[in-house]
């Protein structure tokens, strides 16, 4: 390609609505455009980023034995409505009426459409396994779509789903995308970590997250550094303080705590350490009749230590508020505790409450938490002693750095990452609710058994330009970059030897098979230089006619701070060897 017959649009400042840098230097390059609140237009520059990760995403799934199809963005509501989703999914879910006034949604997602193909086609296990993919367009009405195409309505993923005749078969499946995603971040030339994850609305058991490592990233992993084990925050386990619960040693006392509502407020009037203290957080779950109306409701009170986060995901699975919960209203917390948040805690009740410790706070002797009045709190709080053991122990909160890897093998570290792809095994959450069976070899019908492995498309360049930028632009990995060399001719359009020499080897290199552009706008050295630094092409020829009068050219990497002088003869050799594809 020549520069002078593509399109190149780079801007010299980044938008003022551009917040983080991938947005920026994507805006700045010239890669997206964008049209409205979380929709975007690919530039040819930022098409070819994605055309190269599309084909590293298809060359592996073909490989791993998965067969490409395509489903269509816009999808009946029957289909919807079969397992619940149409409900369940809430705003996020795109729906729209035809001129029939029939009900469609658009597509966040394909589990049931391929479950409906499914159901029509795999008719016998001897059908079994099977893997169907596509790469399509996506829409989720996010409410603040933000950070570019980070997070933004319209998008392009790659799901896959897997069917089988067992369970043991859909983990073999499951194992066998797990092998393919590796090899495709692997060739994607970016740092990234596989670690375990919740599966969310979509559901299923067996589940991973593909994590782009960055410092800006959204998401917390939580590794240890001596082992293997990586897991999202949601996921991370807080194991069980070791030995048993310390004996009291103070006496309960009620103590005078004016205007200090937080855990850190009484922790400093007291001068106590803040792992001393207890908090509280008050949620409610609803009984409904068939009318949708709340029959009953039961408030629950979860304590956790002072200097710990609750994590809703884990609360979710507490039994009991696994059905959903939600965060009690003041009216409803003064009616249990007669008093209203900040000075809230256990003992002293107006009415029962369901009582859920997290498992540091249930081996705590000694500890410090509201008195249900304002302006008080509780000090020598003690299990047994001044209230009963709690109805529920269980892992509720964050992990904090330090924390004990549930492996053994050392202590947690903590860094930021961009989810980038997903995989899941669903079981038959969704063969069930819409009927989607096969004939084992008796003749019987079974229920499929599914997985779910999602790659998000456009969200991949926005998480490789966040690990992979400096002040000057873009610094793309070989793999994705829009184009992998650049030649850059000084004073092309007055020197007959800096044109041959520069359509030569463009030429060469073209005939090899490498990914080359050639720079012939005639556009001054500082200008050019600054646009593919913007724009991030890794790997830099630059001729002029004093290297020529030496028989050399210079070659600069994206990340060298300075240019090497390469025999002329030699430079797609030289080149070549380089490239990283």
């Amino acid at each position: 390609m020549k520069a002078s017959q593509f399109f190149i649009s780079t801007l010299k400042e980044a938008p003022a609505d551009a917040e983080v840098v991938s947005h920026q230097l994507m805006m700045r390059a010239g890669l997206v455009k964008k049209l409205g609140a979380g929709i975007y237009s690919w530039m040819p520059m930022g098409l070819r980023v994605l055309r190269k990760i599309e084909a590293i995403v298809r060359q592996e799934m073909n490989r791993a034995g998965a067969v490409e199809l395509l489903m269509p963005v816009v999808q009946p509501a029957e289909f919807w409505q079969e397992t619940g989703r149409w409900s369940k999914m809430g705003p996020e879910l795109m729906r729209v009426k035809d001129r029939h006034d029939r009900d469609f949604i658009i597509q966040p997602t394909s589990e049931e459409v391929v479950t409906d193909i499914a159901r029509q086609e795999l008719r016998s296990y001897k059908q079994l396994p099977r893997n169907l993919y596509h790469i399509q367009t996506k829409f989720r009405d996010e409410r603040r779509p933000r950070f570019g195409v980070m997070r933004s309505r319209e998008f392009i993923m790659k799901d896959a789903y897997s069917f089988d005749r067992d369970i043991e078969g859909a983990k073999a499946s499951y194992q066998n995308m797990a092998r393919a995603y590796r090899a495709i971040f692997d060739r994607f030339g970016l740092r990234y970590r596989a670690v375990a994850a919740d599966s969310g609305a979509i559901g299923g058991d067996l589940s991973e997250e593909f994590q782009v490592i960055a410092a800006t990233g959204e998401d917390a992993i939580v590794y240890c550094p001596a082992s293997d084990y990586a897991a999202n925050m949601e996921k991370a386990e807080a194991l069980a303080p070791q030995g048993p619960r310390p004996h009291a040693t103070q006496a309960l006392t009620k103590t005078a705590t004016p205007g200090k509502s937080t855990c850190a407020d009484v922790a400093q009037l007291l001068g106590v350490p803040l792992n001393t203290t207890v908090k509280s957080i008050v949620l409610a779950t609803d009984a409904l009749n068939d009318k949708g109306e709340i029959v009953k409701t039961q408030v629950w009170l979860l304590l956790l230590r002072g200097d710990h986060d609750m994590n809703e995901i884990k609360a979710g699975k507490v039994p009991g508020l696994d059905s959903g919960f939600r965060f009690a209203t003041v009216p409803e917390i003064i009616e249990h505790f007669g008093a209203k948040p900040g000075y809230l805690g256990p003992i002293g009740l107006k009415k029962p409450v369901k009582l859920v410790a997290d498992r540091e706070v249930a081996v705590m002797a000694d500890w410090i938490c509201g008195a249900n009045e304002a302006d008080f709190h509780i000090t020598g709080v003690n299990w047994g002693r001044d209230l009963p053991e709690p109805d529920v122990v269980a892992d509720i909160r964050n992990i904090v750095e330090g924390d004990a890897s549930p492996d053994g093998k050392g202590a947690l570290a903590i860094e930021r990452g961009i989810e980038v792809g997903h995989i899941f095994v669903l079981g038959t959450k969704y063969s069930k609710a819409m009927n989607a069976t096969f004939l084992d070899e008796n003749g019987k019908p079974q229920f499929l058994e599914m997985g779910c492995y999602g790659i998000g498309i456009t969200r991949l360049p926005a998480a490789a330009i966040e690990q992979n930028h400096d002040a000057r632009g873009v610094i793309w990995p070989d793999a994705i970059a829009p184009f992998t060399v650049v030649i850059c001719p000084i004073g092309m359009d007055r020197s007959a030897e800096v044109k041959a020499a520069a359509e030569a080897l463009y030429a060469e290199l073209l005939g090899a098979g490498v990914d080359v552009l050639l720079d012939d706008r005639g556009e001054r050295p500082g200008a050019m230089f600054a646009d593919w630094e913007l724009i991030g092409v890794p790997h830099r020829i630059t001729i002029g006619d004093r290297g020529l009068k030496d028989g050399h050219v210079e070659y600069q990497h994206r990340r060298d701070s300075a240019a090497t002088q390469v025999p002329l003869g030699g430079a797609a050799a030289f080149v070549q060897a380089r490239v990283q594809v």
